[in-house]
């Protein structure tokens, strides 16, 4: 979502009148007003009625007793599943296809149809996931062949690792795939965040795609301040889901812990946002990770500014997901942009791995060696005893935002 709001920020200033098409009532837990005040004047909102499957899944499952599953856990991961957890999960994943947003397409094409010709819109931009936008796209690109589409992909379609938590089976695979194909060929321009997922879809299509990658909003971090802190916090941002594995890394703060006293009183593991349960009954069942580990729930964007600065070292975790060597999330870019060094678990050569090395901000270690993450955690441990308490690197200006609109505006 900010990757879109922050062009759309940024597109009146280079000439370009952004409209947004977006559902009026749609289904999600987590909502963030402070975001409201990147939405320029100049943009022209439209919201239009969505129906979404996840309320009847709601009531069925509250008819069986179960409790409403919180913010993005509306599907069940893990081992313990109820025997309706595992039917819904298999029905959202082969029946609403590509996701169950599908339902919004037809109604959208019909309004977005005659919409484009009265206010003489000659160009539209889709964005997914939900890729059942991109359907959208296609349908009114059919119907106006003259009309410039670009679809932007933020995660593969066919290919995404979400899928197999979905438990897709053969027959809907073969359909994802088919869709996805349609919409490749159809489109005017072809957008991707990362150059792993460049090649990808370049591999799928058998055409050039575009790298537009995520970054920070230079506006969002004027008012930072890196503060010294009383403790030495390790903060990671952002959803921790049923892929992510922080495992390994807790792992190694918990060796540490044992090694050395001085260590085990002062340091303190922050995880921001959204965690899956699983991962909270793992630290909680060691004594030493549930005494340094802490849980701070999703909190406003402008908040978020004041955690980054009151943190010693940000933690990336890309370890667990699929093709994560080509996983750079919008989350990367802040880190970068607070100046504050970054430690991750996952592909030693991936895509993070050269932007990191780029930026002097960290490093990419992979999750199997905990030796090697012990050395590098103890290490900058060390040097915020001594009272550093920011690297010097700061992220690139190629990667902020504004920079990036420019070439959206080129490509437009």
């Amino acid at each position: 979502m900010q990757r879109w709001l922050k062009f759309v920020k940024y597109l009146p200033g280079l000439g370009w009148e952004p409209y947004v098409f977006t559902p009026e009532n749609p289904s999600f837990a987590l909502r963030d007003e402070s975001l409201l005040w990147d939405v320029p004047a100049e943009a022209e909102i439209i919201r239009f009625p969505i129906w979404e499957p996840y309320d009847m899944f709601f009531k069925i499952s509250n008819a069986l007793g179960s409790k409403k599953p919180e913010g993005s856990n509306t599907i069940a991961y893990g081992k313990e599943k109820t025997f309706f957890q595992k039917v819904s999960t298999w029905i959202r994943g082969n029946l609403f296809i590509p996701d169950p947003r599908v339902f919004w397409v037809k109604p959208s094409v019909s309004f977005l149809n005659e919409f484009l010709r009265e206010n003489n819109i000659k160009t539209i931009i889709t964005t997914g996931p939900p890729h059942s936008i991109h359907l959208i796209g296609y349908n009114l690109k059919k119907k106006n062949p003259g009309l410039r589409w670009l679809a932007d992909f933020r995660d593969p379609w066919s290919e995404w690792g979400f899928l197999d938590s979905l438990m897709v089976g053969g027959i809907a695979r073969r359909i994802h795939r088919r869709l996805e194909a349609k919409v490749l060929r159809a489109a005017d321009t072809v957008i991707t965040i990362t150059p792993f997922y460049v090649r990808k879809f370049e591999a799928l299509s058998g055409r050039k795609v575009v790298w537009l990658s995520n970054g920070y909003d230079d506006d969002d971090f004027r008012k930072l301040e890196i503060q010294p802190t009383q403790k030495f916090v390790i903060r990671h941002v952002g959803i921790v889901n049923e892929k992510c594995d922080p495992k390994p890394f807790m792992k190694a703060v918990e060796e540490l812990t044992k090694e050395n006293p001085e260590f085990r009183q002062l340091v303190q593991v922050d995880f921001v946002g959204e965690v899956h349960p699983q991962f909270k009954g793992f630290v909680e069942t060691s004594p030493a990770m549930s005494g340094f580990t802490t849980f701070t729930p999703s909190v406003p964007h402008r908040e978020l500014i004041t955690l980054y600065g009151k943190s010693s070292l940000l933690l990336l975790v890309l370890t667990g997901y699929k093709d994560a060597e080509g996983y750079m999330p919008g989350k990367l870019f802040e880190y970068l942009a607070t100046g504050l060094p970054v430690i991750g678990t996952g592909p030693e050569n991936g895509d993070a791995s050269v932007i990191l090395a780029e930026t002097k901000a960290g490093e990419m270690l992979d999750a199997g060696k905990i030796d090697l993450i012990k050395m590098k955690v103890r290490a900058r441990f060390n040097e915020w005893k001594e009272g550093s308490t920011k690297i010097s690197s700061k992220a690139e200006k190629k990667y902020s935002r504004s920079e990036i609109t420019k070439k959206l505006a080129e490509l437009l």
